[in-house]
């Protein structure tokens, strides 16, 4: 048996289903924590979803421990649960059979903690999972080399895209048009309102181009809505109706006809972060800005992916033999069957 244990969170429910689809059904077993309303799976005997509450917490994380000792391989979906953590340093013997699938916010971790003891202890307790895990799941090399710099990670590494969400469908790009011939330029600024989209530093970098014809897009019904807010008000002061918060979840097929209709792409996070939206983004032949430091920047740039620093910002359209460059990159090394492979030597290995 192999268990999956996870947070849900939107990239959970299509990877469920391909493991459903592409694997032995009854040897897959998963362990969710979360909203199960946002994001839907479906719960059979070989799906069990831990509910709020004192008890059926208890009850949940009981079960976790059996099914950790009775799995081949366990599966850690990132790791953000401190009480999956827990287990872990009290049963370090499982230790060896875990792949922990690093997910950016539960590695950069390392880099924001709080200031009150418990942060302190919580990291501690990581720090001494982190470092014993026997395996390391990712595709950025850069994570794996911050896991071990930071955490002292000494796992076998595997490389793997690890969900769909970082899949490039090529029917996707097929079904898309070009880019509409307008003037106007359309910046997508971000890809969610959590604050490590450093959107007002961001926008002050795009100060300069207020009087142009440009029009900027922010996600921001996902994560933080107190720092959405201010993100807004921002916004609308500097740039007025140029400015467009998007404050309402929508439709995937939606959502990807949204983004060919851009032009440029900037992304002001410190980490990495973004992944699946970048690489989408790239696929369709936009322009895309992100910071020269990061882990992901580096790994893309050594696909052959032609990117632009977030400090020296240019709008303009990227040019057509670059952009298609970029597109055939990215679906090169980001396809289903690369996924699949992957997994397989996971789970077989």
């Amino acid at each position: 048996m192999i268990l999956h244990v996870t947070q849900l969170d939107k990239f959970i429910p299509p990877f469920f289903n391909l493991v459903r689809e592409e694997f032995q059904e009854e040897v897959h077993k998963f362990w969710l924590i979360g909203s199960i309303q946002q994001y839907p799976v479906k719960l059979d005997k070989t799906t069990y979803h831990c509910k709020p509450g004192r008890w059926c917490k208890l009850k949940g994380y009981l079960r976790l421990l059996k099914q950790m000792h009775q799995a081949r391989k366990v599966m850690l979906h990132g790791l953000f649960d401190i009480n999956t953590v827990r287990l872990l340093v009290l049963c370090p013997w499982l230790l060896p059979k875990c792949y922990w699938l690093i997910w950016g916010g539960d590695l950069y971790q390392y880099n924001n903690l709080k200031t009150y003891w418990r942060s302190h202890i919580n990291e501690l307790l990581r720090r001494f999972v982190i470092s014993r895990v026997g395996h390391l799941v990712t595709y950025i090399k850069g994570d794996l080399e911050r896991a071990q710099e930071w955490y002292g990670a000494t796992g076998t590494y595997h490389e793997c895209i690890m969900y769909l969400s970082n899949v490039v469908e090529p029917k996707m790009i097929r079904e898309l048009g070009t880019t509409p011939e307008r003037q106007e330029l359309h910046i997508l600024l971000g890809n969610s309102a959590d604050p490590s989209n450093n959107h007002i530093e961001a926008l002050g970098r795009l100060l300069p181009f207020k009087r142009q014809a440009i029009k900027i897009f922010a996600p921001l019904s996902y994560g933080d809505q107190k720092h959405a807010k201010k993100v807004i008000s921002s916004g609308k002061e500097w740039f007025g109706d140029k400015f467009v918060p998007m404050t309402d979840f929508m439709p995937f097929e939606k959502y990807v006809e949204f983004l060919q209709s851009l032009d440029i792409v900037i992304f002001n996070h410190q980490r990495q972060q973004a992944m699946g939206n970048t690489i989408t983004l790239l696929s369709i032949g936009k322009t895309v800005f992100m910071r020269k430091n990061l882990s992901h920047w580096h790994f893309l740039t050594n696909l052959g992916v032609k990117l632009n620093d977030v400090e020296n910002i240019e709008l303009c359209r990227i040019a057509p033999k670059e952009a298609e460059e970029n597109s055939r990159a990215i679906c090169l090394y980001f396809s289903r069957a690369t996924l699949v492979k992957q997994l397989t030597d996971i789970f077989e290995g």
